[in-house]
């Protein structure tokens, strides 16, 4: 990817760093956010905010740039820290962990988050690297069991009083 953005590219990216991307948390939840301002149909990067501001083009060449910025940083995270931040990730999504879990683990939606114009070493390093964090986390779950009446301690060995018999 070119490094060099013009004049009113730079400022988009300027202002869309400070005013967005220092409100969002943690780098995997940036990456996440702005993967998702880029179509997936034309691999265009909209933000209504900035294109008002600074010019369609100048918006989507901001956002281009900050998506491999943001890319090449979590791809350079330890094995660790991406497990912390998609840990973290999962917390803020409000889903159950299972669910969550469940759903990138099968339908791997991070993979949008893999800018264009990227090389392909290091997308595969990043795929690699939230497959592990995912199964770490999976890892990590507690073990419920698969019938809630398992869950109760098991009865007390008190004696039994015999029952009145009547005939």
């Amino acid at each position: 990817m070119n490094r060099v953005l013009p004049a009113d590219a730079w400022e988009a990216y300027e202002d869309f760093r400070s005013r967005t991307l220092s409100r969002i948390p943690s780098t995997l939840e940036r990456l996440i956010y702005i993967a998702s301002t880029r179509d997936y149909n034309s691999g265009i990067y909209q933000h209504e905010g900035l294109a008002g501001r600074f010019g369609r083009g100048a918006a989507a060449q901001a956002l281009e740039y900050a998506h491999w910025e943001v890319f090449q940083t979590v791809s350079l995270l330890s094995l660790r820290r991406v497990t912390e931040e998609l840990r973290t990730y999962m917390e803020s999504s409000r889903e159950r962990p299972t669910a969550f879990l469940n759903a990138w683990q099968k339908l791997e939606p991070y993979r949008v988050a893999i800018p264009l114009r990227m090389n392909p070493t290091i997308s595969e390093l990043f795929i690699s690297n939230i497959k592990i964090a995912l199964a770490v986390l999976r890892h990590r779950l507690p073990v419920l069991p698969d019938h809630p009446q398992a869950a109760l301690p098991p009865p007390s060995p008190a004696p039994l009083s015999p029952l009145p018999f009547r005939s």
